[in-house]
Formats: structure tokens, C-alpha cells, sequence
């Protein structure tokens, strides 16, 4: 709630106060926080996680990679500059529920067309504010994401901690057919590529891009850099996207743990051999797996615009734009035809590897970052560079990798 007094010594009304109702937010482990409701004044089960990012909230609504999770940001005014519909990453808000330790009612923004708590309300999403974030962060990070239940309709805490001991769990879950588009559609590109060192290339490149729930912005950056784009269902089979004939594959974000998604895997380690193939995120993951590796479920995950990612090919280190919350175990490395390429400098998981025979790489953040921050977003222009090299080598095309047996064996 946002009461701002000092307008009225400049001859502005001050914003009464909305009368909001009480609610509760309780976690599996027993833990519980009373708090007020915001947005739609409902019911809501997810897992509970946080996102350190001091802004771009409405990016992180509506991420499709937060499908099926409650999202408490740490930083502590949230809405304060409104909502807008430009800064949107997919068609609503994507997350199970919101928390915040302080809602503004008031949008104080010239880009402002809205809102946030009623942009919310019309969603449908079930928000709680005026509770102790840091306590709820530094318990997450301590014992881990837990399951939780936010409800305004009922005041009993013990009723919540049983739903959300009953709700779906993050392990196991394949959420990627629950985000992905229903069919198959285009994008233009916005600007011809460019390729230092290699001839100028007029038509731009063909990419088919997996939904597995990618962002909106992930398109932009593709368009820009000089593709046409056919956005495919998640489940779309390798054989279905060579007959697209592609200069190369993009295997996006999404929600979920991977390991379910063998429809993706099989397709992925088809396509590695066949096209250049850049994977981001839950395509990351994919990409791994499909490469004979393994994943993992973080404790409590990277959520955030302020990760230090180190290139390991150049001694680099970018500040990156991350939301997941599964990682690929680097047992990966094993395989001599697997290379280590990026690593997360707090905690020393993998953010990036390569194939060192074939044209395809893959990272675990985001280099699209919308809202920030921008300094990956050279791979996308590494990816033009995969496909203007296949393309001026002339390679030969395989339909596809065989099915059965993983990358590099």
C-alpha cells in the first residue's frame, strides 16, 4: 500500500488508501506469513521462489519459464512505475502468485498505461504484500524453494500448509506442453545479418525456434540479427523441422524440470547434427541431456539480473539476467567432445557448453535479458556466425542424428 502525504503541499489529492483483505501465505515446511491481498483476492498453489532484479517485474510476470511458481521479489516497492504493453514476455502473466513487501498504487511513469495491482486483478493472479520478504528469501535460501499456498479466503494457516503439501511438485513436472504455443507461426527479420569476416549475406537466415516458453524478447533479438523465424510446438519432431529446412535451430526457455521432456531430448540430439543449434535456459538443459548428461535441482535456483557469468574461452565475466531453477551436472565434461565454456561465479555451476566437432552451443541464462542487463548479447551474433559458416562451407545436410544413441557416442 502507497500513501504519499507530501502531494498535497504541491495541490495534488494523495491516493487514499485501498481497503484490502488479509491473507496468508504458508509453505510445506510449516512456515507461515499474514499479510494483505493484492490483485485478484483468491486462492493459489505454487512453488515459492525469489528474484533479486530491482526492476522489471512485468518481464518477470510474465516469463513463461515462472509457469507453475509463487515469485517473491526481494527488492521491497514493487509497482512503482506501473505497467505498460511493451515490457510484456508472453501474452499474461505467466507466475502461480506474487509477493512483495510493498505494493504502489500509484503507476509514476510517462510509459504507464496501467496499474500493477489491478493489471493483476484482471489476470487473475493472487498477490500478498506487507509481509517479511528478506525473512522469506533468507528462509528459501536456507532450507531451500518449498511449495506454498497464498489464499485470502480462508484464515487458517494449517489449511494452507496442507495444500500446498498436496500441490504438484517442481521435480518431475513437465510444464513445457502447458506454455508452448498451440501451432506453428512466423517472424520477419527486422535487419539483414552480418558476419564479420565472412561475405555479406542478402535473404536473411531461417530459424526454427522451439517454444518451450520463450520470451518474446528472444525473437526480437533473433529478428534483429537477421533471421525469418518459424516458431514450432515444443513436441515438433526433428524430422518435422528439417523438412522446414533450417540454417539453424533455437531451442528457447521455459518452466519445469527437463528431464521429463523426452520429446525435446530425442529431437535435440537429431538436430545437433544436423543444423547449427543454440539452446538458452530450459534448451540449455535439453541440450545436455541429449548430449548424454544429466540435471539437477538447484536448492533454491538463480533468479535475478545480477549473476556473474565467467567465459572460460576468454576470461570474460558478464553480469546476466537468470531464471531457472534445474542445472546440468558436470559429469557432462566427461565426454572429450563436450567442452566447460561458462560458469556461474557464485556457486561454480555450469552456465555454458559447446560441441567441439559440431556447430552447437548452448548457455543456461538469458543473453536476450529483457529488462537487462545487455552483455551477452554477442551470442546471438555468434549463432549468425555458426550458420554464416555452415552456409559458406557448403556442409552436407544429414536428415539426422540417429535416435537411440546420445551426442557423442
Amino acid at each position: 500500500m502507497c500513501y504519499l502525504p507530501h502531494l498535497v503541499n504541491l495541490g495534488i489529492p494523495a491516493p487514499i488508501p485501498e481497503r484490502r483483505p488479509r491473507a496468508i501465505l504458508a509453505l510445506e515446511d510449516g512456515t507461515f506469513f499474514r499479510g494483505f491481498s493484492f490483485g485478484r483476492p483468491g486462492q493459489t498453489e505454487g512453488e515459492v521462489v525469489f528474484n533479486t532484479g530491482h526492476c522489471g517485474y512485468q518481464e518477470v510476470l510474465t516469463d513463461p519459464s515462472y509457469a507453475g511458481q509463487i515469485v517473491t521479489m526481494t527488492y521491497p516497492h514493487i509497482g512503482n512505475y506501473g505497467v505498460n504493453r511493451d515490457d510484456v514476455e508472453s501474452g499474461r502473466p505467466q507466475v502461480a502468485g506474487f509477493v512483495v513487501r510493498e505494493i504502489s498504487t500509484v503507476a509514476s511513469s510517462w510509459r504507464s498505461s496501467g496499474e500493477l495491482h489491478r493489471y493483476l486483478d484482471d489476470a487473475g493472479v493472487v498477490g500478498i504484500s506487507e509481509i517479511d520478504t528478506r525473512a522469506l528469501t533468507r528462509h528459501l535460501r536456507i532450507h531451500g524453494a518449498k511449495r506454498g499456498a497464498i489464499s485470502a479466503l480462508t484464515d487458517n494457516p494449517d489449511e494452507l500448509v496442507d495444500r500446498a503439501r498436496a500441490s504438484r511438485s517442481m521435480v518431475g513436472l513437465d510444464l513445457a506442453r502447458e506454455v508452448t504455443c498451440l501451432k506453428s507461426y512466423r517472424v520477419e527479420a527486422t535487419a539483414r545479418p552480418v558476419s564479420e569476416g565472412l561475405p555479406r549475406r542478402e535473404r536473411p537466415f531461417h530459424v526454427v525456434a522451439y517454444d518451450f516458453g520463450m520470451k518474446r524478447n528472444i525473437l526480437r533479438m533473433l529478428a534483429a540479427a537477421g533471421c525469418d523465424i518459424t516458431v514450432v510446438p515444443a513436441t515438433t519432431s526433428a524430422e518435422e523441422t528439417l523438412a522446414l529446412d533450417p540454417d539453424g535451430v533455437f531451442l528457447s526457455n521455459g518452466p519445469g524440470d527437463p528431464e521429463p521432456c523426452s520429446y525435446a531430448i530425442e529431437a535435440a540430439r537429431k538436430l545437433i547434427h544436423a543444423r547449427p543449434t543454440f539452446g538458452i535456459c530450459l534448451g540449455h538443459q535439453i541440450m545436455g541431456l541429449a548430449c548424454g548428461g544429466r540435471t539437477f535441482k538447484l536448492k533454491f535456483g538463480h533468479r535475478g539480473a545480477n549473476h556473474p557469468v565467467k567465459n572460460l574461452l576468454t576470461g570474460q565475466v558478464a553480469i546476466t539476467s537468470q531464471n531457472h531453477g534445474f542445472a546440468v551436472d558436470p559429469a557432462l565434461f566427461d565426454n572429450p567432445e563436450i567442452e566447460f565454456t561458462h560458469e556461474n561465479l557464485n556457486d561454480g555451476t555450469v552456465e555454458g557448453f559447446r560441441h567441439r566437432d559440431l556447430p552447437a552451443f548452448s548457455v543456461q541464462y538469458h543473453p536476450e535479458a529483457s529488462p537487462g542487463p545487455h552483455d551477452s548479447h554477442y551470442l546471438f551474433n555468434q549463432f549468425i556466425k555458426l550458420m554464416a559458416d555452415s552456409d559458406a562451407a557448403s556442409l552436407p545436410r544429414p536428415s539426422a542424428a540417429p535416435a537411440e544413441a546420445p551426442v557423442g557416442t
